[in-house]
């Protein structure tokens, strides 16, 4: 995560307010060097967490550009660090409880003399020379405006992170901010105390292309991945200078290739009944507009007022239905021309009655690719994406949660086996050290949670069944949410009321459809937090009886998953505490306390030879993870190269396997209710170890890494193979 300073008090360091600064409530300068110079004495690279496009100004003291700007406004040597709008007479601050709040202003003493505005706990700067009068006066003669915070979606004037009024963009864009905001971890990279960088929301710069180019100038040889969330389909852009991605494409992939197709006309019949709306595009496209019209109001009419020769009313309206029909979170022009054509084509298509003002939008963003009307365009259709798709639509379109994860379009039914070993071939080839992941601080629910969900498509009937039942008898008054909740009672059981309340209020004001966060329904709200003691007490039983049906093979869907992603093509992201099993849900449930005591005992004897079961201790999970990791460190040749491997027999298509370095078999299985059901289990069902595979020049031996089980070349029974586990690794002896 982020190390440079921060808020006060911040818990996670992405609002950071003096990149110059290492933070001192980690320790400092002095506890930073001592931590990488450790680091480097075990042979360990250090990868810091950069984050380009805004800084926290919640508590301007604490962040010298800010506090600069508003003593100093267009006069500050910072006046063009952040994007601002200085057309504005003042800089619109939305802080107030409302605006006739600005009464209860007050002047104090500040130690450079010049006095400070006290709004409650909140404190801005006076400028020099316009302390005299009543505060409102004062307020009145300063660069900046403080108005109701309700003002800010309208009427802000400055680009936020999303709709974060305390993070505000900066323009990295210009090589003195970017030089700025760079230079202290730029130095730790030269000084070989940082070996990588993760770079936080590209998508929200002025020209992610040219960033990245920068940042490998400065950093030739680090490696360097970005949060850039990939849709199905869409690929990096190849002229970015990076390693990759942090991984949200590989983990629709491993999930998706898990996943039962048959589940999926009974869960969508069921969605039907229960009054959950099933048609994506309407619902995302929906949501996606309440963005554009009530969230993002400022920004959408601050690149309208770029678009020349079109009335205020139709160029709002083009630049909002532009950004609501992007496929992708946003084009990279000129080299994505295709998806700005293909959003183009979508609005025109839906709104006919813009086609002139489309066809002017179109003309003048492509005639100039890198002014200002391409650039804002741009920028901002990733956060409408954001906003509305993965904050708004993933918890209105509930059909099946397993699938609402970031990353992912929910409208897609998993990854068939042929296109899994595609893309996983493609990205051996094109970018072999891209980061690969299953759970970060961001994902929607934890590995474990998702593969317990994904294993429901597998008892689809029954699931339906038991919903339609336990939802007539106890339901919440809300289509999306009473489905939601049910998959997640399941897939996180036993979980605490406590959580399961903090979750579902949550989910119902992202979904923003009964209640939302500034706007509560306070009646609804405590009819979802009566909703899990009562669903406890009234169908507990029953719940419990299904679960227990389904753990086993949550674990085996949950090992293949963590075996696929750990030695498939990439470098393997761990998140924190899911060595061993671990049913959290989004953030902050996915911040609790890890108990790294007991995974260190566990550890210890896994590094000892312990072979542990399969069982509620996640100790198998671990073993998979030492194992797997331990061997990518020893020996990381056999993680080059990728070789899709097809099993035969009646039970095949519960087999994933492929080949690393000609030496190095990866065995997994997929759909394990549907492989318990069947009467004779792998029934005969081989993988070719030998020649016929391309593996070796002789028949050979391998043994498994995980179990140390021997196996003979050429044609196997994956019942021998998989005797201990559901996964192998299988290293040519």
């Amino acid at each position: 995560s982020p190390v440079l300073d921060a808020t006060p008090g911040s818990t996670h360091g992405y609002d950071v307010t003096d990149p110059s600064l290492a933070r001192p409530e980690l320790g400092g300068e002095e506890q930073r060097t001592a931590l990488m110079r450790e680091a480097r004495e075990l042979g360990l690279g250090v990868v810091v967490d950069i984050v380009p496009n805004h800084m926290s100004v919640e508590v301007p003291s604490a962040n010298p550009w800010w506090w600069s700007v508003l003593r100093e406004g267009r006069a500050s040597p910072y006046a063009r660090h952040f994007d601002i709008d200085w057309s504005r007479e003042r800089l619109l601050l939305p802080v107030l409880g409302d605006d006739a709040d600005v009464a209860e202003l007050r002047v104090e003493d500040s130690a450079d003399g010049e006095g400070e505005l006290a709004y409650y706990d909140h404190r801005f700067p006076i400028a020099s020379g316009t302390g005299g009068g009543t505060a409102q006066e004062v307020h009145d003669r300063q660069h900046y405006e403080l108005v109701g915070w309700r003002r800010g979606n309208a009427e802000l004037g400055y680009r936020r992170f999303f709709d974060i009024t305390s993070l505000a963009a900066i323009r990295v864009e210009d090589p003195d901010v970017f030089d700025d905001a760079h230079r202290e971890v730029l130095r730790w990279v030269a000084a070989g105390e940082v070996t990588g960088l993760r770079v936080d929301h590209p998508d929200g710069l002025a020209d992610p292309g040219g960033y990245a180019q920068r940042l490998r100038d400065a950093a030739p040889e680090a490696w360097i991945v970005v949060e850039k969330i990939l849709h199905p389909g869409e690929d990096l852009p190849a002229s970015w200078p990076v390693e990759g991605t942090t991984g949200y494409d590989a983990l629709r992939e491993v999930a998706g290739v898990l996943l039962d197709p048959a589940g999926e006309a009974p869960i969508t019949a069921l969605a039907e009944r229960l009054g959950v709306p099933t048609d994506y595009a309407a619902v995302e496209q929906e949501a996606r507009r309440m963005v554009t019209d009530r969230i993002l109001v400022a920004e959408v009419h601050r690149i309208a007022a770029r678009l020349t020769e079109v009335a205020p009313e139709p160029a709002r309206a083009a630049v909002a239905e532009t950004m609501i029909a992007f496929g992708v979170y946003r084009s990279y022009l000129p080299e994505g021309a295709d998806d700005w054509a293909r959003a183009i084509a979508v609005a025109t298509d839906r709104r006919p009655d813009l086609v002139d003002a489309l066809r002017a939008l179109d003309e003048q963003v492509r005639a100039d690719p890198d002014g200002e009307l391409a650039t804002r365009i741009q920028q901002t259709s990733g956060m409408v994406v954001a906003k509305g798709t993965e904050d708004t639509t993933f918890y209105r379109y509930t059909r099946f949660a397993a699938l609402t994860e970031v990353g992912g379009s929910p409208d897609v039914w998993g990854v068939d086996l042929d296109a899994f070993h595609e893309l996983n071939a493609a990205r051996d080839r094109d970018r072999p050290a891209t980061m690969t992941t299953l759970t970060t601080h961001d994902t929607k629910r934890s590995e474990d949670t998702r593969a317990r969900s994904t294993v429901l498509a597998e008892v689809a009937h029954d699931l339906a069944e038991a919903v339609d039942r336990w939802s007539a008898s106890c339901g919440i008054d809300e289509p999306s949410l009473d489905l939601l909740a049910w998959q997640t009672l399941v897939a996180t059981w036993p979980i605490s009321d406590e959580r399961l309340t903090d979750y579902l209020l949550k989910a119902a004001r992202e979904s923003k459809l009964r209640t939302t966060w500034t706007e509560t329904d306070e009646a609804f709200e405590d009819s979802v937090r009566a909703w899990p003691a009562r669903a406890r007490e009234a169908v507990g039983d029953e719940v419990e009886e299904l679960v227990g049906r389904l753990e086993a093979a949550g674990w085996t869907t949950a090992l293949s998953q963590k075996m696929l992603q750990l030695a498939g093509p990439g470098v393997p992201d761990v998140y924190q505490g899911t060595e061993l099993w671990d049913l959290s849900l989004v953030d902050p449930d996915n911040r609790r306390e890890v108990d790294y005591t007991a995974r260190r005992d566990l550890l210890s004897r896994v590094a000892g030879g312990w072979t542990p079961p399969l069982d509620s201790s996640g100790a198998a999970k671990l073993l998979v993870t030492q194992r797997v990791l331990g061997l990518r460190r020893e020996r990381p040749e056999l993680f080059e190269g990728y070789r899709p491997l097809l099993a035969d027999g009646s039970a095949a298509d519960h087999v994933v396997a492929f080949a690393r370095h000609r030496d190095l078999v990866v065995v997994a299985t997929r759909m394990p209710v549907g492989l318990e059901r069947r009467p004779d289990g792998w029934d005969g069902t081989v993988l070719d170890l030998g020649d016929e595979a391309g593996l070796s020049l002789d028949p050979g031996a391998w043994t498994d890494v995980l179990t140390g089980a021997q196996h003979a070349g050429g044609l196997q029974l994956v019942a021998d193979l998989l005797a201990t586990y559901p996964v192998a690794l299988l290293l040519r002896t």
